[in-house]
């Protein structure tokens, strides 16, 4: 994991966007009477929350360890990730999908639609400069990567919200564009309640995407499988090192715990042996910083 990435940059410049998008859009829907319109105000102010609960998270992780918690308090980012992909689940896919089919049973004309669609185009060049700057942090982090492979694999659960939020943002407002279009073209209101059911399912597939990612952290996971070679690759090259027979590593939010059970070279004394092994942990923590807790179990055999 790259420690470049700033995570609180991307979630401040998400939540500036979502707070002016979100009072915009509540006055597009106040004045329109649009289905999608309201449906993306509600979108928005619940990107704001997410992003709220999500700065919280970063600021409980950082607290430092106590009795009850000897590892710290790094994963408390993926909670609250987690939490938001249940808000975004619910308060934002759920609720989309329940006003658009009400609004399909009883449908109503789009008043104003020309003040819907230059709301919303606001709204996408606000949440493109949002996502543009989500993906300066995040190109930090995934260097030759996919941006596919690196939601799947990243570990910074925050950045993955953040970028996940933005991009379902930018598909919400470009389909509330097109459904609202299509209104306006057919003179069927219908079109706009079925945009609002849209940006629902969009966003309802999203929050899964993102829920299933964050499980994953929650449960417990290790570092990226490239970093884990470059560990292991380390250790290796270490002269004090023989044989390394196990190497246990968990994410605990922006901090790693690692674990090395190895074969050393012989030593003339249990003070040489010692001194061995605090030479390759000082070697190790110098070429991972990210590296909070080692463990280092010298050993004859796995």
């Amino acid at each position: 994991m790259s420690a470049g990435a700033d995570s609180l940059k991307s979630i401040l410049f998400a939540l500036g966007a979502n707070f002016v998008i979100a009072l915009a859009k509540t006055g597009g829907a106040v004045s329109t009477g649009s289905s999608s319109m309201l449906a993306e105000a509600i979108h928005s102010y619940a990107d704001c929350a997410n992003q709220a609960l999500l700065i919280w998270g970063l600021k409980e992780g950082r607290r430092a360890p106590s009795p009850d918690h000897p590892l710290g308090y790094g994963k408390a980012i993926y909670f609250w990730s987690f939490i938001v992909a249940l808000m975004l689940f619910s308060m934002g896919g759920l609720f989309s999908i329940y006003e658009g089919i009400h609004k399909l049973q009883e449908p109503s004309p789009v008043a104003n639609p020309w003040v819907a669609i230059g709301i919303l185009a606001f709204g996408v060049a606000a949440e493109s400069v949002s996502l543009w700057g989500c993906l300066r942090e995040v190109d930090k982090e995934r260097g030759t990567q996919s941006l596919w492979t690196w939601f799947r694999e990243s570990r910074q659960s925050e950045l993955l919200v953040v970028f996940a939020e933005d991009v379902a943002a930018l598909g919400g407002l470009l389909c509330a564009i097109a459904f609202i279009g299509l209104a306006m073209l057919t003179g069927n209101p219908a079109w706009d309640a079925a945009g609002s059911i849209c940006i629902g399912v969009l966003l309802v597939a999203v929050a899964l995407l993102v829920g299933i990612e964050v499980k994953s952290l929650l449960i417990g996971q290790g570092v990226d499988a490239s970093v884990l070679e470059r560990m292991r690759e380390h250790l290796e090259a270490q002269a004090e090192v023989q044989t390394i027979f196990n190497l246990l590593t968990q994410q605990m939010g922006r901090d790693v715990m690692v674990a090395v059970k190895a074969r050393m070279q012989p030593m003339p004394s249990a003070a040489a042996l010692v001194a061995a092994i605090n030479r390759v942990e000082k070697s190790f923590r110098a070429a991972f910083p990210e590296v909070q807790w080692l463990f280092f179990e010298p050993d004859l055999a796995d």
